[in-house]
């Protein structure tokens, strides 16, 4: 066996993740969105646990992230999503209960005080009601008995082999409606075909998450703007005395910015890929105009164009203003750090003129030395010549200090300049 990279298996198996399952018509289902946090996603697998322990069902496997289970009377799926939790609950219909009322949901067969625990925060609430063609031509109310007529959409879909009926409003008891009417398809495209459509609805939500997000940031950043033009405008006409201020301000100004653009980042990156997802699914269903009836694709690129476009904008903004404060912050730097420069070179040359005064001052100093070196080492030749006198020496001590003047003077001086040379060329 060659050695084997640790993430071979899950990488292998991500493509076969969440697969669809295969349905058959008629089929009842209800589909939940739970947005969960870290503690509410661990509680969700432990409320997946109970009800297999309740039915006396094998535990779903620990860190998994898709479950099946057969409780008998309905199925139940649960997936595990980066921010939401989704349970999907299917049940058979028998043909003989349509009619002109709303056929029963999948809901009606699972335990209410176990259902009304879930954990999380309910984002989307769905009833699906997957029926044969021949049902809706027996029944040319059932539409209208389950949905709202003034906000239907509807369309042909898996190129004409179903309809699907819609009206994406929330309903008395929290849920939406949608009806697929499918005709001869096998299950497994069928089941493709249930999935893209719960799909569609799971991100559509999702991405109108950033909707709130890109309202409350538009507030923030329409004061930030205010507060960057005043201080743009401020800029050119300071002073020195008032750049440090400004700078402070900017600096500020720049921690809000950066700060408003960390806490929102994330979410507006979150929807813009949540309503790519949204546009896939929607080309996914392969969806064709019925007579007189508007189609999902043109309902969602008409109503969700606003929100996406705000989110988008919101994001865009957030980053022009960013760079804006950026370049405003390296402006003012750059003046004060020109003005620091000029600042430094004129303290330079005052300290070359102090220098120069200082090297004059010195070789004064030298001068003096020279006279007040030699004067003492004349008297010292003068006391060795009158020592030198009972000995024989020729010269009175006068004359004898009076000529050593000149070649001591010259020694020290030639003394001192050998020091300075060797000094400076260090």
């Amino acid at each position: 066996m060659l050695p084997q990279h640790a993430q071979r298996v899950a990488l292998h198996n991500e493509i076969h993740a969440r697969p669809p399952e295969a349905m058959d018509v008629p089929l009842s289902i209800s589909h939940v969105v739970m947005v969960c946090d870290a503690t509410q996603r661990e509680a969700s697998w432990g409320h997946m646990a109970a009800l297999a322990r309740d039915h006396h069902l094998p535990e779903p496997v620990a860190g998994s992230t898709h479950v099946r289970m057969d409780v008998g009377p309905y199925r139940v799926r649960w997936e595990l999503h980066t921010e939401f939790v989704t349970w999907t609950f299917l049940r058979r219909l028998a043909v003989e209960r349509f009619g002109e009322r709303e056929p029963e949901t999948a809901l009606d067969a699972v335990p209410q005080r176990w259902f009304a625990a879930l954990p999380g925060e309910c984002l989307a609430n769905l009833h699906l009601w997957v029926l044969p063609s021949a049902a809706f031509e027996s029944s040319g109310a059932l539409v209208k008995n389950v949905l709202y007529e003034d906000t239907l959409v509807a369309s042909t879909v898996a190129d004409g082999f179903a309809e699907v009926y819609t009206d994406f409003a929330v309903h008395a008891d929290g849920f939406s409606r949608m009806i697929l009417l499918a005709g001869a398809m096998a299950p497994r495209r069928l089941g493709r075909l249930v999935q893209c459509l719960l799909e569609i609805e799971t991100y559509r939500m999702a991405a109108l998450l950033g909707l709130p997000a890109a309202r409350e940031a538009s507030l923030v950043l329409a004061s930030a703007e205010r507060d960057l033009a005043e201080l743009a405008q401020a800029i050119r006409s300071a002073t020195r005395n008032d750049e440090p201020r400004l700078l402070d301000r900017l600096t500020r100004l720049a921690g809000a910015v950066e700060s408003q653009h960390a806490a929102t980042h994330s979410r507006f990156s979150a929807s813009a890929a949540y309503f790519e997802l949204l546009d896939k699914r929607i080309e996914d269903i392969a969806e064709s105009r019925l007579a007189g009836m508007q189609t999902i694709g043109e309902f969602m690129d008409r109503r969700l164009t606003p929100a996406r476009s705000t989110c988008a904008w919101s994001a865009r903004r957030q980053d022009a203003l960013s760079q804006r404060v950026s370049r405003i912050s390296n402006l003012l730097r750059t003046r004060v750090e020109i003005e620091q420069q000029q600042s430094s070179q004129a303290l330079l040359a005052t300290m070359n003129s102090r220098q120069d005064i200082q090297i004059k001052l010195q070789a004064t100093v030298e001068g003096l030395s020279v006279a007040a070196i030699t004067y003492y080492i004349v008297g010292l030749v003068s006391y060795l010549a009158k020592g030198a006198q009972h000995w024989g020496w020729p010269w009175s001590a006068e004359l004898t200090a009076a000529a050593a003047i000149p070649v001591v003077a010259g020694g020290v001086w030639w003394s001192l300049r050998r020091m300075h040379q060797r000094v400076f060329a260090r």
